[in-house]
């Protein structure tokens, strides 16, 4: 028979057997069964007696301790361990309430400040959950039954559950909980099929019987990565829940919130139900992932992921511990081993999908406001951000240059000359972008606006339970909106956009209040009383209500109700968007959504939201950007100077600063509120923020490869450093720091009045990237100067970045010599590449049209190999050299096996100029 093993935890469980590893030993018989019966037997007599004594000794205690009325199973339960059995907000509980529930009560002491803190109505160890009747082996892991005999306290419980269990790969695990006799809703979202068994997973799987647990193991330090027993398994209609404890308490993920990148476990709610708010601590924002990443002691990681879209939230505690609850749906988990971080979130987007190729545009400096008030005043801007020489590679409009805030429509006297503006971009190798709300104006007369009269007669709109369009609210009054998980919505918005493209050419879109929002709750007539609008339980989301500033949930739509549906209504929008654009320009689309699931990065980027001119939202920017990036959406981005107040010229200049090393970059700002464009403010602030996106343009290859990678094998962009140095604990909360990919460290300003800036450089050799100087790291935390003029950054050794001199658009950038810096290691080696092509076909890595390179030092010797040509590649010249690190200044240079000239500096930089090779022809160059 196969081992058999009793888990030991903080909290006293239940006597259980447990069945190891992937589910192959059942019911043993003979003498496994035999020796099955002694080892629990034995196990159940010592629980027993201390339980026995456990409990008289409590019994003496509270015998002596009045007002001490818990019973002593309660009181063995510690605190950090006690998991909620009275989630519910705005209620207050009581002991009453609690026992109702067949749970344990004991009053703590409240925290400060109307933050949640241990609760005082918890699950005691007995509290009944579901058994597991039956394991049955299957082609790719394991068929289980689990059957509830005791019901618990929310209506509509599943008696009996169906566990599939797949070991999908050997760092993949799927598991899934759903009711056995009947469908249930499930996310629309492909994922990848397994067609086999993992054969060497780096995971070992076990179950408890009675009650039901998982325990998964990382097999190479035998480290308890999910162990479900720890409170009951709950599975009813509109409220499913489970928890597990956590090996550490290093969790990040689980979006969209505002904090810092590292969560708090001290008794912290995280809500997710897509919600138009300005980005404020511990509410529900625009998008929903349910996804988390977390550092095991020693450096290893994992994730998990839950594929439901239902209204969830996720309780986090200090045991540690985590619990999912969400209303609605299955429970569908995949769990990615790594064992790095990087290889997690890799992981992760193989199941999610890989983000998108962005154009090479969409990587240069954007610039928008609401309210330019006209085209010409826009024209201004463009045209005094050309006369500055200030780079810039597409301008936006937001909601005023429409008609009446009607989708699809330009204002007739205020945007009369937008085409020429448009025309006039295009002709300066620049884009134009505009802004798109879903909600349809429907109160035009009928057969004046074709957008609503063309949806209306083909039924696309999201309708009451009455079948009749829903109406709410949005900025044209009211609206009606388009039902984009009906696939004829999906025809209906490219014909929109066809007609608007043939008046004004625009190059990309930014998809805004897609969560969907609406300035009314539900509708103009409430919503109607029922399970859907009421359910049994809320999650804690922000206005106590689904329906808070969004539609009804029992809004029908083509797929399901909207109470299944609502956040994946931006995802769905964002699809119908890629598809229009990539049939009406045929090049690859770009899309700023502001809701996002995950597999959005597919199709889209996001922006942090309508943040304010304030300091410490720019530093709140940096764990956004991370976060994002997590969830397989680099092409992220806060609205730099901030969108709403008024900034400071120190604020936006150290903003602009931070702002281009987002991987989207767009300076955005409100209406009625002081222009905060560069040209606006005095030489010295738009000389500093010139130069910094002269910086970014500079490095747009080396940019432009992350995102290649990102888009190849799902690396991140913009990176946490801990992901690059996973087993130095210093790193695990840093988020005032950045890398971009594995090599340029980025060290911002986040506070004003200062001309320092302290941050943390890992253990190793480090190059200012702007003069090639060194600095030795024993992993410390280091004093830099940061005039108001400079942002700090340094390049990791052994990394070769391929830079360009910059120009002031991406598409004037492109056609300048490339400089190469090679930031040595100890060992005096160094490896980049470089990703080439068009900048804005589709599918040029797929379709062999690009060029690829690889970078390498050894001994001395820099190599060139092209690995893939494409004749794009032959336009672009190699021009410089610049090795940083070289101890000796060298005798000689050789190109070639020629000899060439070379600059050689105190500070160890070696710089070879005038090279004039072209980037599609493979070189070495040699210096003795």
């Amino acid at each position: 028979s196969k081992p058999y093993q009793k888990l030991t935890t903080a909290v006293p469980q239940p006597t259980t057997c447990w069945v190891e590893e992937q589910g192959a030993a059942l019911m043993p018989t003979g003498r496994g069964k035999l020796a099955l019966w002694w080892v629990c037997s034995g196990l159940l007599v010592a629980a027993v007696l201390l339980g026995a004594v456990t409990i008289w000794v409590l019994q003496q205690v509270s015998g002596s301790w009045p007002g001490l009325a818990a019973p002593p199973k309660c009181l063995l339960v510690p605190e950090t361990h006690r998991f909620d059995c009275y989630p519910e907000r705005r209620v207050v509980v009581t002991q009453e309430l609690c026992e109702s529930r067949g749970c344990c009560f004991i009053e703590s002491i409240l925290p400060a400040g109307g933050k949640q803190g241990v609760p005082w109505c918890f699950y005691p160890p007995d509290f009944p959950s579901y058994t597991l009747e039956s394991l049955n082996q299957t082609t790719l892991g394991m068929v289980g039954m689990l059957v509830r005999r005791e019901k618990a306290y929310y209506p509509q419980d599943i008696e009996m559950l169906r566990l599939d269990v797949e070991f999908e790969t050997d760092t993949r695990l799927h598991i899934k909980i759903t009711d056995a006799t009947n469908p249930r809703y499930e996310v629309p979202l492909e994922v990848p099929k397994a067609t086999k068994r993992a054969e060497n997973p780096i995971y070992s799987l076990d179950f408890s019987w009675d009650p039901f647990g998982v325990l998964l193991r990382r097999r190479a330090t035998g480290t308890v990565l999910l162990n479900t027993t720890v409170a009951p398994l709950i599975f009813a209609d509109q409220f499913l829940q489970i928890s597990t404890s956590l090996p550490s308490r290093f969790l990040y993920g689980l979006g969209e919130h505002r904090s810092t990148l590292l969560h708090s476990l001290d008794w912290t709610t995280l809500t997710l139900w897509a919600r138009d708010v300005s980005p404020t601590e511990s509410f529900n924002l625009y998008g929903a992932h349910p996804f988390y990443l977390l550092m095991e002691e020693g450096g290893d990681a994992h994730g998990v992921f839950l594929l439901n879209s239902n209204a969830m939230e996720v309780a986090l505690q200090p045991a540690p511990g985590l619990t999912w609850r969400t209303i609605g749906g299955v429970l569908d988990f995949y769990i990615f081993l790594g064992p790095d971080p990087n290889m997690v979130i890799q992981q992760y987007q193989q199941v999610i999908g890989f983000p998108a190729m962005p154009p090479l545009w969409a990587l240069g400096f954007h610039l928008c406001r609401w309210g330019y008030g006209s085209s010409n005043e826009t024209w201004q801007t463009v045209k005094a951000m050309r006369n500055y020489q200030i780079p810039q590679d597409a301008q936006w409009n937001d909601i005023d240059y429409m008609d009446g805030y009607r989708d699809f429509t330009v204002d007739p006297q205020k945007f009369a000359s937008l085409p020429s503006l448009v025309e006039d971009l295009h002709k300066h190798g620049q884009r134009y972008v505009m802004i798109l709300d879903p909600g349809i104006s429907s109160t035009n007369p009928r057969g004046s606006y074709w957008p609503f009269d063309e949806a209306l007669k083909r039924g696309l709109f999201i309708n009451t339970t009455q079948g009749q369009p829903l109406i709410g609210q949005v900025w044209p009054g009211f609206t009606a909106f388009a039902d984009f998980s009906n696939p004829d919505t999906h025809q209906w918005w490219l014909e929109n956009l066809q007609r608007f493209h043939a008046h004004v050419p625009f190059d990309g879109l930014w998809i805004d209040m897609n969560e969907p929002s609406n300035f009314m709750d539900g509708s103009e007539d409430g919503c109607p009383p029922g399970e859907l609008d009421s359910p049994p339980y809320t999650p804690a989301v922000l206005g106590d209500s689904l329906s808070a500033k969004t539609l009804c949930a029992s809004a029908k739509q083509k797929a399901s109700v909207h109470y299944n549906l609502h956040n994946l209504y931006g995802l769905m929008e964002t699809k119908a968007t890629a598809s229009a654009l990539i049939q009406i320009r045929g090049k690859r689309p770009f899309i700023i959504s502001r809701s996002t699931f995950p597999s959005q990065g597919r199709y889209s980027g996001h922006w942090l939201g309508d943040n304010r001119s304030q300091w410490k939202d720019m530093y709140f920017s940096i764990p956004g950007m991370l976060s994002f990036n997590l969830f397989g959406i680099p092409l992220v981005g806060a609205d730099i100077c901030g969108f709403s107040g008024s900034t400071s010229e120190e604020l936006c200049t150290r903003w602009m600063q931070l702002g281009a090393f987002y991987p989207f970059a767009r300076n955005h700002n409100t209406q009625n509120e002081k222009a905060q464009d560069p040209t606006v403010f005095s030489p010295a602030a738009r000389t500093a923020m010139k130069d910094v996106l002269l910086t970014r343009y500079s490095l747009l290859p080396f940019l432009y490869t992350l995102f290649h990678r990102a888009h190849l094998q799902g690396d991140t962009v913009a990176r946490p450093l801990f992901f690059e140095f996973p087993r130095d604990v210093a790193t695990l909360d840093l988020d005032r720091q950045f890398l971009w990919g594995r090599s340029l460290l980025v060290t911002p300003v986040l506070e004003p009045g200062v001309d320092s800036v302290t941050g943390y450089v890992p253990r190793g050799v480090w190059y200012d990237f702007y003069t090639g100087s060194s600095v030795n790291s024993s992993g410390e935390m280091l004093k830099m100067s940061a005039p108001l003029e400079h942002i700090n950054l340094h390049v990791r050794e052994g990394a070769i970045l391929p830079t360009q001199k910059p120009g002031t658009t991406s598409e004037m950038t492109r056609r300048n010599p490339l400089r190469l810096i090679v930031a040595l290691s100890q060992s005096a080696t160094a490896w980049g590449d470089l990703f080439w092509d068009d900048g804005e076909s589709l599918d040029t890595f797929e379709g062999g049209s690009y060029s690829y390179l690889v970078f390498n030092v050894t001994q001395n010797v820099f190599t060139s190999t092209v690995l893939h040509a494409s004749p794009e590649a032959t336009e672009v010249t190699i021009g410089t050299l610049s090795i940083f690190g070289v101890q000796e200044r060298p005798s000689k240079v050789l190109l070639n096996g020629k000899e060439k000239s070379f600059s050689y500096l105190d500070n160890q930089v070696l710089t070879v100029s005038n090279l004039g090779l072209s980037l599609s022809q493979g070189f070495s160059l040699q210096w003795l």
